[in-house]
């Protein structure tokens, strides 16, 4: 099955919150889960409303995204979109990990530094 993910994002990393988000990259994955496609859809504000419409439009199977409203999360749920929330980082990071089947809710992808060393 070809997956669709869309990630609400700030610059470089997921959204911190979802209703925030005025950009949101989306992913086209083939059957063999290679990257097909990604591209940057800019919305012209932010609007959790906004960005449901474009999940909906855009047939999109995934969403990984940082904070998002019960009732948002509920709304795609019931949609039978998948929705990994509250995570936290580098979207790249993000996506490679979902690619690897590895990305749970609540991941905090950045590496802490401790005394010099990464963690």
């Amino acid at each position: 099955m070809i997956k669709k993910i869309l990630i609400p994002r700030f610059l470089d990393e997921v959204a911190p919150r979802f209703d925030l988000a005025t950009e949101a990259i989306i992913i086209t994955l083939s059957r063999e889960n290679r990257l097909e496609e990604q591209r940057t859809v800019v919305l012209p504000q932010a609007s959790s409303e906004k960005l449901c419409h474009l999940i909906l439009t855009e047939n999109i199977n995934t969403v990984i995204c940082g904070a998002i409203e019960e009732e948002f999360y509920q709304f795609l749920k019931w949609k039978k979109i998948i929705v990994c929330d509250s995570v936290a980082g580098p979207f790249k990071e993000a996506l490679a990990r979902y690619m690897e089947h590895t990305l749970k809710p609540g991941d905090i992808l950045w590496e802490r530094q401790i005394e010099g060393r990464h963690v």
